[in-house]
């Protein structure tokens, strides 16, 4: 039994200064008082049946106060427990209100520092907007320049198609293996792909410049002539040709026959070994004298 228990049984027998009273002390106080209870009926208590009815009931309800005692905490946990479910449900709901409240707060703080930036942006695109109108007539004039552009370019495209047709080297029923084993040289910046390489040209100054590097003049062979026309095409060359036969004339009246009778000049400019080579021939595809 607990003090509290030993306390409330001599209370209800009448026995007074027992609240400073210790556990031991309680427990002799409340068996002298059984006992003195017990003194002049007791035979009788315990050996009728009243007596037998009387100790089971008082043991019976002190059972019940015991199972009412054990039981009542655990009646008590699931109502704290759900109490505090309570509580924080409701503290739930009265924060859901606060978050809400703090999320509007910011949006509409970053709203509030979002819209300064866009005034700003708006004068920046404001004085873009005369640029690109400014740009706007510029590349119009630009326009009409491009257009008178690409004749000019047209006419450039044109005129090197032309000097490329004009270079490359005429072909007729009699034109001579040669044609076709040999470099073809269109421009100054045509190069030999290898030294002793066979060329074939009609380019003027390609033709010019060969000439002037050897010191060589423009020149027919006499008596071939056809009128007031040079005869055969051919070149002076210093200690090459000594003839009497060579007689030199101007590179427009050679450039002139050369262009007229279609002519290829067939040509190196180094030997082999590297060394420069003098090698030229003129030739007609329709087999006439060059």
């Amino acid at each position: 039994m607990k003090v509290d228990d030993i306390r409330s049984q001599l209370r209800r027998r009448g026995v007074s200064g027992i609240s400073a009273l210790r556990k031991p002390e309680l427990v002799k106080t409340l068996a002298r008082s059984m006992r003195s209870e017990g003194g002049g009926g007791a035979a009788r208590r315990s050996s009728g049946p009243a007596g037998r009815a009387s100790a089971t009931r008082k043991s019976t309800a002190a059972k019940k106060t015991t199972a009412r005692r054990a039981t009542s905490p655990a009646k008590s946990a699931p109502a704290a427990r759900a109490t505090g479910a309570r509580a924080k449900a409701t503290g739930t709901r009265k924060a859901a209100p606060a978050r809400a409240k703090a999320t509007s707060s910011r949006a509409t703080a970053t709203r509030a520092k979002a819209a300064p930036s866009r005034a700003k942006a708006a004068p920046a695109r404001a004085k873009a907007a005369p640029s690109r109108a400014k740009a706007a007539p510029a590349r119009a004039k630009a326009a009409p320049a491009r257009a008178k552009a690409a004749p000019a370019k047209a006419a450039t495209t044109r005129k090197a198609t032309s000097a490329r047709a004009q270079s490359a080297p005429t072909r007729g029923p009699a034109s001579s293996r040669s044609i076709g084993s040999s470099q073809l040289i269109t421009s100054l910046a045509d190069r030999p792909e290898r030294p002793g390489r066979s060329l074939v040209t009609r380019n003027h100054e390609v033709i010019q410049r060969w000439a002037r590097a050897r010191g060589a003049k423009p020149a027919t062979i006499a008596g071939t002539e056809r009128g007031d026309r040079p005869g055969v095409l051919t070149f002076n060359m210093p200690g090459y040709r000594e003839s009497s036969r060579i007689r030199e004339i101007t590179w427009d009246d050679w450039f002139r026959t050369f262009d007229l009778r279609r002519l290829n000049l067939i040509y190196q400019e180094q030997m082999r070994d590297g060394r420069q080579s003098n090698f030229f021939r003129t030739e007609n595809p329709n087999r006439e004298d060059g």
